[in-house]
């Protein structure tokens, strides 16, 4: 299957846009904070909490690093107007990181500052291994100054993460989805797995908020596991998933009892997001294909 999975992604460039927006279009919400916010409201209405992000990766200028900030002011304000169960997930790259730490770290710390008063939370998405350093630097800087309302994420398939624990407070754990270096990251299924649930329980028993980010059946098992053996109350960890995977799963989790949010991006770099996040994991993509096969043949 994984013969398809590639042979779909070296497709894309030709697949036309609108080809790729009808695809995408159940895990992306929209190109507007008008679609984040109407995706919002239907998970809090299945007892689903959320967690938004403006998608614009690639920036190349203070100005779109600022615009990217400025929206998720927007959308922290909007939230609150709403009423929603919502969280914003930023990444550092979006806000200048490639361009000038200053900038970055100003542009989160306002975003930070805003969600504070608020009474809301951000999570900084880790990108490729290039900038784990900076990113966890950051974040260790924010949290230093007393900025509580924020957490970062570790990607289990890194060799390093386990390392990087110690002294994080509150973690998104999750495989990780960036092509890298067998010298850098694990390339077996089952070590990355491994590594996830070994990631996992260190995390757990240094006390680590953990916010569970994964579609695997298996980890979902031996997350359950670890959450019941360390007998963790509902408030210290949760479950996270991407919009438009595995909703039926999602709402069997919330009928236990557990916490789910849901990862909602949106914004008008859809396409290029899109084709990205295909391109780089081409198991995806055959996913995503199959999913679509399945839908026209139930039909």
């Amino acid at each position: 299957m994984a013969l398809l999975d590639r042979a779909i992604v070296k497709l894309l460039p030709a697949v036309p846009r609108p080809v790729v927006q009808r695809l995408s279009s159940r895990y992306i919400a929209g190109p507007t904070l008008d679609d984040a916010v109407r995706v919002v409201r239907r998970l809090n209405a299945k007892g689903k909490v959320a967690t938004v992000d403006v998608l614009g990766e690639e920036i190349t200028n203070a100005d779109e690093a600022r615009a990217i900030a400025g929206q998720y002011h927007d959308a922290l304000a909007r939230f609150d107007e709403e009423q929603l169960d919502a969280t914003v997930s930023v990444k550092l790259t979006a806000l200048g990181l490639e361009l000038d730490l200053d900038l970055c770290r100003e542009n989160l710390e306002a975003v930070v500052v805003d969600a504070a008063a608020r009474g809301r939370f951000v999570r900084v998405d880790m990108e490729d291994s290039s900038t784990t350093d900076r990113t966890l630097a950051l974040y260790r800087e924010l949290r230093g100054a007393g900025h509580t309302n924020i957490g970062v994420v570790l990607q289990a398939y890194l060799r390093r993460t386990l390392r990087d624990i110690p002294g994080l407070e509150n973690v998104r754990i999750c495989k990780g989805i960036y092509i890298e270096s067998p010298e850098v990251a694990f390339r077996d299924y089952d070590a990355v797995r491994e590594s996830f649930v070994v990631c996992l329980e260190a995390l757990v028993a240094q006390g680590s908020y953990v916010a569970i980010a994964t579609h695997d059946e298996y980890l979902i098992g031996e997350a359950l596991r670890v959450v019941s053996e360390a007998r963790l109350a509902p408030d210290r960890y949760e479950f996270q998933m991407l919009l438009g995977v595995r909703p039926d799963r999602a709402d069997e989790l919330v009928a236990a009892g557990h916490k789910l949010r849901v990862y909602v991006p949106y914004g008008t770099h859809w396409y290029e997001y899109s084709v990205r996040r295909l391109q780089e994991n081409p198991k995806i993509a055959g996913y995503v294909a199959r999913d679509v096969a399945g839908v026209v043949l139930r039909r």
